[in-house]
This record gives structure tokens, C-alpha cells and sequence, in this order.
């Protein structure tokens, strides 16, 4: 396993690491760079070589001094941590989207007002990363393509935005969007919906 990779191997590899206090959120299922450093951290204190990838070696050693991740290791119900802000989410008023630790902030001027966790689009429908702004919203909405429910919907980028998912809600990780970012926590995006103004920034960054 190495930088990049996403599957289910990569989330069982971070609920092991989480069980030795190498790594400290829930599992993404997704192999970035804070995945990376935890690999190398445990490498190093047991004399491996420190590339920050898995290879038999590695993945050997960590079978050995872990259980086998119960569900709710996998897929526990809270709160993803946040990642330190991307350097443009630092002025003004900004969604912040972080796809390595699967989270939304809403900061004002650098400080983070509320946060909560998301989910992004598939391979094939992948999330556009970069600088955006609110275009639009609609408190209900539902998809002119998909014909799906899209609630406290805030567009970004074309047809690509924030909303609630009650797929997401029910299933978590298990499925994808349509490129849009998901939100399962209806009861702060709720909250959030009310705050954002349309021309606010939009960052969606790694």
C-alpha cells in the first residue's frame, strides 16, 4: 500500500495503526500523507526502513501487534479531525473542504467556526479541487441529472455542491457522490446553510 491508494485494505491498515496511537482520526479508507507519516513512525521504532510505504515486511509486524479492527473501528461514528487549514482557507470567509481527512470547516478570518465530516464523488465522478465561491443555494433541491434529493444545497463549481446526503447519513464510506461534497450531519449543515453567503470562498483541496 502506498501514497494514493484507497480501499479497504488502507482503512484496515489505519485502524491498526489507530490501536497503536500511530494514527489519530477514523479511518478514510484513503492512503495520503498523514497515512504516510504514521507508516513511517511505526517503521521506525521497530528498525524497518522508513519509506511511508506498506510492503510485506511492514504489514507483517503490524498484523502481529494488532487485533483484527472491529466494525466500529472501521467505521466509527465520530467526527472526523481536521487537518491544519490550507494556506488560502486563512483569510475571509471560506468552506474549506479537505479530502485527506474528509472534512468541511467554515472559518471566518482563519478561525474555525464549526466542522464536520464529508464525502466526495467517485473515480469516474471525481469532486473538483481548487479555489471557488458560492454561486448559489437552494434550502431543497433535488439533482435536474440524478433526480436525487440534494437539501441545504450551497453550488460551487457547475452542478458540483455542498448539500446533505441521507445515503451518506445511512451508509457512510460505503458509497460516493456524483462529484458533489456530501454531508451527513443534516443538523449542522442546517446551521452551516444559514451562515454562508453566496460569494464566499470555496477551497476543496488534498
Amino acid at each position: 500500500m502506498k501514497d494514493g491508494d484507497e480501499n479497504e485494505q488502507v482503512r484496515e491498515l489505519q485502524a491498526r495503526l489507530r490501536q497503536l496511537d500511530y494514527f489519530d482520526r477514523a479511518p478514510t479508507g484513503f492512503y495520503g500523507s498523514i497515512t504516510a507519516k504514521a507508516v513511517s513512525g511505526f517503521q521506525k521504532k521497530r528498525g524497518l526502513p522508513e519509506t511511508g510505504s506498506v510492503d510485506g515486511a511492514t504489514w507483517q509486524r503490524l498484523l502481529g501487534m494488532t487485533k483484527k479492527p472491529t466494525a466500529d473501528e472501521l467505521k466509527p461514528s465520530t467526527t472526523n479531525k481536521l487537518d491544519t487549514p490550507d494556506a488560502r482557507c486563512m483569510t475571509g470567509r471560506v468552506l474549506c473542504i479537505s479530502k485527506e481527512s474528509r472534512t468541511l470547516a467554515w472559518m471566518i478570518d482563519g478561525r474555525v467556526v464549526s466542522s464536520m465530516d464529508v464525502r466526495f464523488g467517485s473515480e469516474n465522478t471525481p469532486t473538483r479541487e481548487g479555489i471557488f465561491s458560492v454561486g448559489w443555494k437552494a434550502k431543497e433541491w433535488t439533482s435536474t441529472i440524478y433526480h436525487t434529493p440534494m437539501p441545504y444545497a450551497m453550488f460551487f463549481s457547475g452542478g458540483q455542491a455542498v448539500h446533505y446526503s441521507a445515503d451518506f447519513a445511512a451508509r457512510g464510506y460505503n458509497g460516493a457522490s456524483h462529484g458533489c461534497v456530501n454531508v451527513r450531519d443534516r443538523a449542522k449543515l442546517s446551521a452551516l446553510f444559514d451562515q454562508v453567503k453566496v460569494g464566499d470562498k470555496v477551497v476543496v483541496h488534498w
